[in-house]
């Protein structure tokens, strides 16, 4: 089977977009993996998928697979990449998108400096709806691990995130902590993990180990998880930069109730096709 696919990326995040309007196919979890491999494959974070609108409301469906594999529910940098993906190749004619993922129905607004807004829903807090094991919701837990005991917020921007406060992101320790943090037991569906250092109330410093990839250049839900918790415990302001190892993307929340709003950019690296 010989699939044609584009090469996109958003802050160094990288994905392979597939159109399944155009050519019909399902991938199987070994398939996402061989395309994901960065010396067997095309090599990417994420694998998205374009699909026809599942209802009349929206106008696509997206569907999200991390480089292990598996599916998973919201990614922010990959929506930035499928709205020019569908204007590049001639799906659609709008500036303005509803787009259906696992996780919502997100909405997607093409600027005219090429960056893309995405209105990435409201964030949930509810340990039942991240989902996090807790007797009850709070602005910080207590998380123990390998001896440590961290303080973390934990959050769903239609995926699960934790984000801890360092002193200094460049000596976070990410590549000890992250994996174990992945994949602690109070995260049944495993977990993005964040690691923020607060500059001032309009401007923090994030790294995320992301679930299913490890570390990545660029996390648009985990932009927006860190900074809806950090405005929750009293450290930002409404608007904030975020400056990730990829770039800088803008996050603005409103507070409770609101949706969370992120600018960036995203463009197209190459074509090709691949024999499944």
């Amino acid at each position: 089977m010989r699939v044609a696919f584009t090469k996109m990326q958003g802050l160094g995040n990288d994905f392979v977009v597939i159109d399944t309007i155009s050519q019909s196919l399902s991938l199987t979890a070994s398939q996402v993996r061989r395309i994901a491999d960065r010396r067997l494959g095309i090599g990417c974070d994420q694998v998205l998928l374009v699909a026809p609108p599942p209802s009349p409301e929206v106008d696509f469906g997206y569907r999200i697979f991390n480089a292990d594999g598996g599916e998973v529910e919201q990614c922010g940098n990959g929506a930035r990449c499928f709205a020019r993906f569908v204007r590049e190749q001639g799906l659609t004619g709008k500036e303005r998108l509803q787009v259906q993922t696992a996780g919502g129905v997100i909405r997607l607004h093409l600027e005219t400096d090429k960056q893309v807004t995405v209105d990435m829903g409201v964030p949930r807090f509810a340990p039942d709806e991240i989902p996090f094991k807790a007797d009850h919701e709070a602005d910080s837990y207590l998380l123990e691990f390998d001896k440590q005991r961290v303080e973390i917020g934990a959050v769903s921007m239609g995926n699960p995130h934790c984000v801890l406060r360092v002193a200094a992101i460049d000596a976070a320790p990410i590549a000890c902590w992250g994996p174990i943090l992945e994949r602690h037991p109070r995260f049944p569906q495993r977990v993005n993990v964040g690691f923020v250092e607060v500059i001032s109330p309009g401007h923090i410093r994030l790294r995320v180990y992301e679930r299913g990839a490890g570390e990545t250049p660029a996390c648009g839900t985990g932009a927006c998880a860190a900074m809806v918790i950090g405005r929750r415990r009293g450290w930002l302001s409404e608007q904030v930069n975020v400056d990730l190892p990829g770039g800088r993307l803008g996050i603005h929340w409103a507070g409770e109730g609101r949706s969370v709003w992120m600018t960036g950019p995203a463009e197209t690296v190459f074509e090709g096709a691949i024999e499944l």
